[in-house]
């Protein structure tokens, strides 16, 4: 038996209990990444028509949004965070995109914008838009625009 013999740690069982506890000092100070939320590619949003699509055709093209729009009838909103877990420190989220759909008065795409998360502030990282039919034409220039395009004939019912 060993009872009066003090137990004496040798050079090696030394180095051995230093580096496991090294080890488990690295180990617990890795960065573990989580990602949450879906956000479609640009190769499934160019799938996307605006203009042509409706609510039921991005659903079935995209899935079903993360959020809706909080109007009836709103736009669909796809939402994506990465979170970055270091050690006993709060996850702290380090990446967030945001796909927004809106949807004319009659279900159709009205246009899709991507958006990120930089500094802390919301940047447009891209956009498509349904183009109106007026290009940078005012009031004014509409107006007078239509001067002498005027037929005669329709004023005096003879057309």
């Amino acid at each position: 038996m060993m009872l009066g013999k003090r137990m004496t740690l040798t050079g090696r069982t030394a180095r051995a209990i230093l580096a496991g506890c090294v080890l488990l000092m690295a180990v617990g100070c890795t960065s573990v990444y989580r990602n949450h939320g879906y956000a479609p590619t640009d190769d499934q949003l160019a799938e996307v028509l605006v203009g042509v699509d409706t609510r039921g055709t991005v659903a079935d093209i995209i899935g079903p949004p993360t959020a809706g729009g909080v109007e009836n009838g709103g736009g669909f909103f796809y939402v994506q965070s990465r979170f970055r877990l270091y050690g006993p420190l709060e996850p702290k989220e380090i990446d967030r995109e945001v796909v927004a759909i809106r949807f004319d008065g009659e279900g159709v795409v009205a246009n899709v914008e991507r958006f990120g998360l930089e500094n802390g502030n919301v940047v447009a990282l891209s956009r498509r838009v349904t183009e109106d039919n007026i290009a940078d034409t005012t009031f004014i220039r509409q107006l007078f625009g239509s001067i002498g395009r005027f037929n005669a004939g329709d004023f005096l019912g003879d057309g």
